[in-house]
């Protein structure tokens, strides 16, 4: 059970696999609302900051979260210290204060969270009394940081150029991620958010002048530009510390997504980005598991690549990760990765990395019989916690990116939504996809799938294919309408709408009736581990589940008479957006080209063809509008 607030959000799709991400997501959600959200319903039971900002964007999408993050916010103003200082829980624990840079403060990333939080909220719901409440409160932690941040990361032993840093010092970082943990640039970054977040509660109070607004755009930018400075030091524009080995997270996907890399450089740090490679993976609950693996299972799993022969453990086979077929993330590089490949033109790559198999991945979950989410990508079967939402910002990015919609970044109280939908670049990774985007003002929603899909499926990698979308617009809403640029000379893109809406609720019925019943037939992951006690061995299962089963979107059960068709080509070649208002609207983009996978250099390698000296990475990072951190943009305040 949790607390009452209504459930809003769906995503759905043609992959088993991205469909039981998303579940194992929102069953961990479920169980870890009540009162505060938690990061386990069974053990600790804690609001923990770091969690609340990696996985709000999530929560807010699946559910209306207006009551409870106000409470939560009220909570972190009541236990702010009198010095400014806010705590690492929305109820003062003394927890992990150590990683912090002292005099109460909690760490940096974690006591963040408020004026994180309000600024979320206000996108969403548009609650300008909480801005009003908590605008004092959240100038006294900026002011807290700029009198104690210097000096306590001194004392915590960062130099100030980072000459002497390799990484992971004090502070909890990107947490439970594949890779060691970068703590400066999370300390530091999170810091630059604390000063953004007060410039944009301030401009939407109305405070400019020589207030707070700015105030906080200044001590924002000169954050960035040391940020910049200091992981540009080195001259390779792979955006590190200056003596690190591109090993840390987070890297590039957070100075790129949170508007730090300066615009000149975007492209380059983009590139260098795919040089990342996966590793090895010599953990003590995998090692236990393989030792109690049949001969010819492991050798299925070394077939596939999800085992490696380990130089430094004797040539032992050990589990690996991947870093381009699967996820190193932690809580927070998670958004960051997938956001920024689907922004950037490359989501047929974040598709990628969601889709993998082996350990890191959902596959890796749900073979396990994963019914929520862990707190780690490793098998725990003492310490981390089997129903822990902290790794869930991808849940977000499915709505977003996968299907298409999203509350647009610089609107307030959820008016204006966004719609994005990118597609794959072949029909064997995906077919169609679905979302719904509940906001104050009505349910927003977008459905896309590939039609006249050739019968023979050697021909997915190159077929000329037509590409349907339906949107919804509630009354009192309105939305902006962004395509991906086209696939082939010859693509055309024509939209028609209605404003006679057909019944919605019939739709839905007969859609969830649909659904209902493919789940009960377990159409969704088919197979699991079992330990057979009797012989100490793991082997596989074959199994009918419901988890991560494909169904459609209600609106192609929608057949209303339609307008006339207007051709949109121009606008989407040109890379400009059309306002949507309130109705239905019908879009067929003909002759979408399918084109082959990037394939790379295998599980553990990197993607050489997109980091060649001669390769060029599209007009995305190239987009002078995405250089700078705008003020009204609440998405990418980091």
């Amino acid at each position: 059970y949790r607390t009452a607030m209504q459930e809003w959000g769906t995503f759905d799709s043609s992959s088993v696999l991205l469909n039981g991400g998303y579940e194992l997501v929102k069953n961990s959600m479920r169980s870890n609302l009540l009162s505060v959200q938690s990061d386990c319903p069974h053990r600790e039971k804690l609001p923990y900051g770091g969690d609340l900002i990696a996985n709000s964007p999530s929560a807010m999408h699946m559910f209306d979260m207006s009551a409870f993050y106000k409470k939560t916010i009220r909570d972190w103003m009541d236990a702010q210290w009198d010095n400014g200082a806010y705590t690492e829980t929305s109820v003062w624990q003394n927890l992990n204060d150590y990683a912090g840079i002292g005099k109460g403060a909690g760490e940096t990333v974690w006591a963040t969270a408020p004026p994180v939080l309000t600024v979320r909220h206000m996108q969403h719901y548009g609650d300008l009394d909480l801005l009003v409440r908590s605008l004092v409160k959240h100038l006294k932690w900026l002011q807290f940081l700029e009198a104690n941040f210097e000096q306590g990361m001194l004392e915590k032993g960062y130099d100030k150029l980072l000459n002497n840093y390799f990484g992971q010092k004090s502070g909890l970082g990107d947490w439970l991620g594949m890779r060691p943990r970068d703590t400066y640039i999370t300390h530091s970054g999170f810091y630059m958010a604390a000063a953004r977040c007060l410039a944009y509660i301030s401009h939407k109070v109305g405070i400019e002048a020589l207030g707070p607004e700015q105030k906080g755009m200044a001590k924002a930018k000169w954050l960035q530009d040391r940020i910049a400075y200091l992981y540009l030091r080195n001259g390779k524009d792979d955006f590190d510390f200056p003596r690190g080995k591109t090993r840390h997270s987070p890297g590039p996907e957070m100075g790129l997504f949170a508007r730090i890399v300066p615009g000149e450089k975007r492209c380059a740090v983009l590139k260098n980005w795919f040089k990342r490679e996966g590793s090895v993976w010599p953990g003590d609950e995998e090692k236990r598991f393989m030792d109690e693996l049949s001969a010819e299972d492991t050798q299925f799993l070394f077939d596939r690549g999800e085992l490696k022969k380990a130089k430094r453990k004797g040539n032992r086979l050990t589990m690996t990760w991947s870093m381009w077929e699967g996820f190193h993330e932690g809580i927070f590089s998670m958004r960051y990765s997938l956001s920024t490949l689907s922004e950037m033109g490359f989501h047929h790559i974040a598709l990628r990395k969601a889709s993998g198999t082996g350990m890191a991945t959902f596959e890796y979950l749900l073979r396990h019989n994963a019914t929520t989410m862990w707190e780690s990508w490793w098998r725990s079967e003492d310490l981390y916690s089997r129903n822990h939402p902290m790794l869930g910002a991808f849940a977000e990015w499915m709505s977003s990116s996968v299907a298409g919609v999203s509350v647009h970044p610089t609107t307030v109280g959820g008016r204006q939504v966004l719609f994005w939908p990118r597609f794959p670049k072949s029909a064997t990774m995906l077919k169609f996809a679905s979302s719904i985007q509940g906001t104050p003002v009505g349910d927003f929603a977008i459905a896309w799938r590939f039609e006249n899909l050739p019968e023979d499926k050697s021909e997915y990698y190159s077929a000329l294919v037509t590409v349907r979308i339906r949107l919804l617009v509630p009354p009192g809403g309105s939305g902006m309408l962004r395509l991906p640029l086209p696939s082939s000379k010859t693509t055309k893109i024509r939209i028609s709408h209605t404003n006679s809406i057909p019944d919605l609720d019939a739709a839905r019925d007969e859609a969830n009736r649909k659904c209902t019943n493919r789940r009960k037939h377990g159409l969704g992951f088919h197979w699991n581990w079992e330990y057979d006690r009797q012989r100490k061995k793991w082997y596989t299962h074959s199994s009918r589940k419901s988890i991560g089963t494909a169904c459609e979107s209600f609106l192609f059960n929608l057949t209303p008479d339609w307008s006339e068709q207007a051709d949109i080509t121009h606008d989407v070649v040109s890379r400009t957006d059309s306002k949507l208002s309130a109705g239905l609207y019908d879009l067929i983009v003909t002759n979408w080209k399918l084109e082959k996978e990037e394939e790379g250099t295998g599980r553990l390698g990197n993607i050489p063809q997109y980091f060649h000296p001669n390769y060029k990475p599209g007009p995305f990072c190239n987009d002078s509008h995405s250089f700078d951190w705008h003020i009204d943009d609440a998405a990418h305040i980091i």
